[in-house]
C-alpha cells in the first residue's frame, strides 16, 4: 500500500498531516498516528481493501440531514444532482412557500431567506431540515446599546452557604447575583455545572464531565423545589459529620457529596410518598413528569448509566469505565442494559429526580440574577471535551472520537504538549448525524443562563487530537465545519437571547480571531497577557470585540500573582 495514498485520504478527511510548530518549524505527523486518526473517524486505512472503501465511502454523496445558512443571504445547498426549479420551504411556524432554486459551480443556490431558525426544505426526494441563523450572536449592544457592561466570574462549589454539606451550590449562586446586581453588575460566569459521576465523588473536576447535556447535582439546590419544613424533615437525623464538612475551610469532595446524596436519598423517598405516589399527583409531581417528558430519552440514558455504573463500582471497586465492561452492558440499547434498566426503575427515576432540581435550582438562579437587575445574568461554562469514560460517550458512541483524546501540541509554555484526557464529537458525525448533539449541546449550557463561555473556542475549528496511549507530541490537528458550527452557535444565541464568549487563548489559527469577532463571538483578553516587554497596556487599547478579566480559571489568581506563588509553583 502507498503511504502517499494514506495521506492523501487523511487530507481529505480533514487531518493536518503537515503543521508549523511554535518555533515556526514545519512538522509531519507519522503515518502511524494518521492510521489511528483515520479508525476513530470511521476511516479505516491499514489494508488496501479498508483505503479503497474508505476512500468510496468519504467521496460518496450524501445528502447532509442539516443544512446550515446565514439569514439574508443566498443559501448553498451541497447537492450534486439537478433539482427541479422550485424547493418547498417548510418554516418552523408551519408555513410554506416555494423558492426557485438556481443551479452554480458550487451546489444548487436559493434566495436569501429571511426567518431565522430551523426550517424544512423539500425537492425531488431529498428531504433536510435548514438552519437559518443571524449573521452574528446577540451582542451586548443588543442588550445596552453603547454601554460597557462589567460582572464577575465564580467557582460554585466555593460560594459556601449554610447546609450546603461543604459544597457550594446554586444557593450561593444566588446569594453573589442579589449581592452582585446590588452594585450594578450584569453578569455572574459560572464555573462547569456539567454532570459527574455520582458514584464516583472522587471525580471532581468540572471540566472531565461525564456528560455536557445535564448537571451536577451536587449543585443543586433542594430549596428551588421543595419547603423549608420538608428540607429540614430530611436533614434529621443525618450522620454528626455534616456539620464539620459544612464548617471545614476546604472541601472534602468524597465526604460532602456522599452527606450530600444521603440527603438527596431521603427527599426523593419523601418526594416518592407525598407526590408521585399520592392518590392525586401534586403540582411537584406534574412538573417533575413534565421534565421527564421534555428530556426524553437522553435523560433516560444518563440515568440508567449512573445507576448501572454504581452497581458495576459496588460489585468491583475497579470496574470503572464502560469500555472495559462485558460487551452487552456497553450497549446502552442492549437487551442486558434494558433488563436491568426495567429491574432498577426506582433507582433511575432517583437520577431523573436529581436533574430536575439541579435544572430547577439553575433556573431560579437566572432569575434571581435577572430580577435583581442583571442585564446578561448567569454565563455558562461548556467544557471543550467530555470524559471517555462517562453517560455521554456511552450512550452517544456514534457520536465522539472513541479511541482519541484531544490536547495541544508543544509550545512555549508546554515543551511536551498538553492531553486533557477527554474525547469529544466527532466532525464526520457532527455532518452525518445534522449537528443534533453539538446543538444539544449548546442547549443544555443555555437553557437556563443568559450566556456562554466556550472553553477552548478554537475547537470549532480545529483540535488536536492524539491516540489513546500516545504522547501528546504525536498528535495531529483534525478540522471541523466551523462555518456550521458558528452559524448554529448564532442561531441557538438569538433564541436563547445569550451572549457567547470564548476562550481564545493559547495557539490561535490565523485570522480565527476575526471569525469569531465578526461572528459576534466574543474574546477574551486577560491582564497578565495584555503586556509589552516595558509594562502593561493601557485598557483604552485593548480590542471592543473582547471580555477584559484579570484572569481566568487556570491562570495565577490575582492574590497569587501579587504574591508571586504562580513563581514559586512555577519554580517548583
Amino acid at each position: 500500500m502507498n503511504d502517499a495514498d494514506v495521506y492523501d485520504l487523511a487530507r481529505r478527511a480533514g487531518i493536518a498531516v503537515e503543521w508549523t510548530d511554535h518555533a515556526q518549524r514545519p512538522q509531519r505527523v507519522a503515518l502511524e498516528t494518521i492510521r489511528h486518526i483515520m479508525a476513530a473517524l470511521g476511516l479505516p486505512c491499514r489494508t488496501n481493501d479498508e483505503l479503497a472503501h474508505s476512500r468510496r465511502s468519504l467521496h460518496a454523496i450524501a445528502p447532509r440531514p442539516l443544512i446550515t445558512a446565514t439569514l439574508g443571504q443566498p443559501t448553498l445547498l451541497p447537492v450534486g444532482r439537478s433539482v427541479p426549479g422550485l424547493v418547498q420551504i417548510v418554516h418552523e411556524d408551519g408555513s410554506v412557500a416555494d423558492l426557485l432554486a438556481e443551479r452554480t459551480e458550487r451546489g444548487i443556490a436559493l434566495p436569501a431567506i429571511t426567518a431565522a431558525g430551523y426550517h424544512r426544505i423539500e425537492f425531488g426526494e431529498t428531504r433536510a431540515r435548514l438552519a437559518v441563523a443571524p449573521a452574528k450572536c446577540l451582542t451586548i449592544s443588543d442588550l445596552a446599546p453603547g454601554e460597557r457592561l462589567w460582572g464577575l466570574a465564580a467557582q460554585i462549589y466555593g460560594l459556601r452557604s449554610c447546609e450546603d454539606f461543604g459544597i457550594g451550590d446554586m444557593a450561593g449562586v444566588k446569594a453573589l447575583a442579589q449581592a452582585a446586581a446590588g452594585l450594578r453588575a450584569d453578569a455572574l460566569a459560572l464555573s462547569p455545572t456539567h454532570a459527574l459521576f455520582s458514584a464516583d465523588p472522587a471525580h471532581f473536576g468540572p471540566y472531565s464531565p461525564s456528560s455536557r447535556l445535564f448537571y451536577n447535582p451536587l449543585h443543586a439546590d433542594p430549596a428551588a423545589l421543595f419547603s423549608q419544613a420538608t428540607i429540614a424533615k430530611v436533614r434529621t437525623g443525618l450522620p454528626q459529620e455534616v456539620k464539620p464538612a459544612e464548617d471545614a475551610a476546604l472541601i472534602d469532595w468524597p465526604q460532602s457529596s456522599r452527606l450530600k446524596m444521603t440527603m438527596f436519598r431521603r427527599l426523593f423517598d419523601d418526594f416518592l410518598t407525598n407526590d408521585l405516589s399520592a392518590n392525586r399527583p401534586t403540582m411537584l409531581a406534574n412538573d417533575f413528569q413534565k421534565f421527564r417528558a421534555e428530556h426524553g430519552s437522553r435523560l433516560t440514558d444518563h440515568a440508567i448509566f449512573e445507576a448501572l455504573q454504581a452497581a458495576r463500582l459496588s460489585s468491583n471497586s475497579s470496574d470503572w469505565y464502560w469500555g472495559a465492561w462485558p460487551m452487552e452492558w456497553r450497549d446502552p440499547h442492549s437487551p442486558t442494559v434494558r433488563a436491568f434498566a426495567a429491574q432498577h426503575g426506582t433507582e433511575i427515576l432517583f437520577h431523573s429526580f436529581l436533574q430536575w432540581i439541579a435544572a430547577r435550582s439553575m433556573a431560579q438562579a437566572q432569575q434571581t440574577a435577572t430580577h435583581a437587575g442583571m442585564r446578561v445574568g448567569l454565563i455558562a461554562d461548556l467544557a471543550v471535551g467530555i470524559n471517555i469514560g462517562g453517560s455521554e460517550a456511552w450512550s452517544g458512541q456514534g457520536d465522539v472520537l472513541t479511541g482519541l483524546q484531544i490536547g495541544a501540541p508543544p509550545d512555549l509554555f508546554n515543551s511536551s504538549g498538553q492531553n486533557w484526557g477527554l474525547t469529544t464529537l466527532s466532525p464526520r458525525a457532527l455532518l452525518n448525524r445534522g449537528f443534533s448533539s453539538f446543538i444539544a449541546t449548546l442547549r443544555a449550557c443555555l437553557r437556563q443562563a443568559g450566556g456562554v463561555r466556550i472553553d477552548h473556542v478554537m475547537g470549532l475549528m480545529r483540535l488536536w487530537v492524539i491516540p489513546h496511549g500516545a504522547e501528546a507530541t504525536e498528535g495531529a490537528y483534525l478540522s471541523y465545519p466551523l462555518t456550521d458550527l458558528l452559524r448554529l452557535t448564532a442561531l441557538e444565541s438569538l433564541r436563547h437571547r445569550a451572549i457567547v464568549v470564548g476562550e481564545d487563548l493559547g495557539t490561535v489559527p490565523a485570522g480565527f480571531r476575526e471569525r469569531l469577532a465578526a461572528s459576534g463571538i466574543y474574546g477574551m483578553s486577560v491582564l497578565w497577557f495584555e503586556r509589552s516587554r516595558t509594562g502593561f497596556t493601557q485598557a483604552r487599547s485593548w480590542a471592543a470585540e473582547r471580555v477584559a478579566m484579570t484572569s481566568t480559571h487556570d491562570l495565577p489568581t490575582v492574590a497569587g500573582w501579587w504574591r508571586g506563588h504562580d513563581l514559586e509553583l512555577r519554580a517548583a
